[in-house]
């Protein structure tokens, strides 16, 4: 099957979204796809010995990254030219998230050359403490994509979250919720003999007390003043932040804040394994990977309330806390006595038991493999309701869930 992905950006940019694209990407042209991989040219894909697809960078102004820490690539003329192209040839579109421009030309050229389309769905609405940018979104939700999610052959949510967001959208077929996998191969418990302390002092990191990581873009939707205050709250802990982005945590000048802007994907799994705890005060989030990954390491997870309920199945394993729009010192607080009652925990005679409860959690739930297969189905169904006669085409039952 000759299939085009498309995204916003490629791998190398380290965004949540991008990254499970290339993932899938490397699954289904492992399964025989053909894979084109189309996303805008300001990263060049992370290029491994798992990469079996053609990239095809789109020339786009990334202006609104740059100043105001928002991606949203903008392809200009020949750009969208190049997706046109990319369209024209292929069977089936793949498309992650229906807010960014790449897609929006790409849903307009699969629906002129009759191509079948499964758009993905990650996100909802971010909540910004601007007010003006809130609106912004709003509006975008309803003018673009809202009617993106209609226009679709197949919707595809990775939470529930999501899902019950656009709940009221008149979906051409029932939309399905297929969660990301969960690389468990790297992403795992610490190993025997791993040393806690050998590991921290490798990473610049003290030897003793605990450790809070974070792990995403540093931008104000994953709360970063939420972090700020939270270490001013706690100079006790030491508060690893790993990630990039407009807002410098260096520049906070708190000496129990780490930052770690090298660390990405497999680099990744040592911090998860020499922390205690997991924090992720973010917004308008679907089932974030960075949170499936802190599972895998056996780490507990404390998160905003409604990122805790992306999947019911893992609620057992993630604690929730109200994020107060406009409100990050109280917000701090509720997360820094959620964080202590978790380390307290974390301290206590069945720590090992539940870290190898929340390891044997995602092993079992998030798989990529499975994600990939469920995909397969997906286009198989579209690519054949394209060419066969619809008085020959076998019943085919949609689920809504996964």
């Amino acid at each position: 099957m000759n299939v085009l992905l498309a995204s916003a950006y490629f791998d190398s940019h380290r965004g949540g979204i991008e990254i499970v694209a290339g993932r899938l990407a490397r699954e289904l042209a492992a399964r025989g796809c053909e894979v084109s991989w189309l996303a805008a040219d300001a990263t060049q894909p992370v290029l491994d010995e798992a990469m079996r697809f053609t990239p095809v960078p789109i020339r786009a102004w990334n202006v609104t990254e740059r100043r105001l820490g928002i991606p949203f690539p903008m392809p200009g003329p020949w750009g969208i030219a190049a997706i046109w192209r990319a369209v024209s040839s292929r069977e089936v579109v793949v498309m992650h998230d229906g807010l960014y421009p790449n897609n929006v030309v790409a849903m307009l050229a699969a629906k002129w050359r009759r191509k079948p389309v499964i758009l993905v769905q990650h996100i909802a609405a971010v909540p910004y403490a601007n007010p003006v940018l809130r609106g912004v979104m709003r509006a975008a939700n309803a003018m673009v994509a809202r009617p993106m999610l209609a226009a679709a052959d197949q919707v595809v949510f990775i939470s529930e979250t999501v899902a019950g967001y656009f709940a009221d959208v008149r979906f051409k077929a029932p939309p399905q919720v297929i969660f990301n996998g969960v690389d468990t191969g790297v992403f795992a418990l610490p190993p025997p003999g791993f040393k806690k302390s050998d590991v921290r002092s490798r990473l610049g990191l003290p030897r003793d007390g605990r450790v809070v990581t974070f792990v995403g873009r540093f931008v104000e939707k994953k709360g970063l003043i939420i972090l700020e205050r939270l270490a001013r709250l706690r100079p006790e802990l030491t508060f690893a932040l790993a990630g990039w982005g407009p807002i410098d945590p260096n520049s906070w000048r708190h000496p129990n804040v780490h930052v770690f802007s090298e660390l990405q994907g497999a680099s990744l799994v040592p911090l998860y394994q020499a922390s205690d705890c997991f924090v992720l005060p973010s917004t308008g989030e679907g089932l974030p990977l960075v949170m499936q990954e802190a599972l895998a390491c056996g780490l507990p997870v404390v998160t905003g309330r409604e990122t805790a309920s992306a999947d019911p199945a893992a609620t057992e394993f993630i604690e929730g806390v109200e994020i107060g729009t406009g409100a990050p010192d109280a917000t701090a607080v509720a997360f820094a006595d959620r964080i202590d009652r978790v380390l307290l925990a974390a301290a206590g005679p069945n720590h090992g038991v539940a870290a190898m409860a929340r390891n044997a959690f995602v092993r079992e739930r998030y798989s990529w493999a499975q994600a990939a297969t469920q995909y397969m189905a997906l286009m198989e169904i579209l690519v054949t309701e394209r060419t066969v006669p619809a008085q020959t085409r076998p019943a085919v039952t949609h689920r809504t869930s996964a």
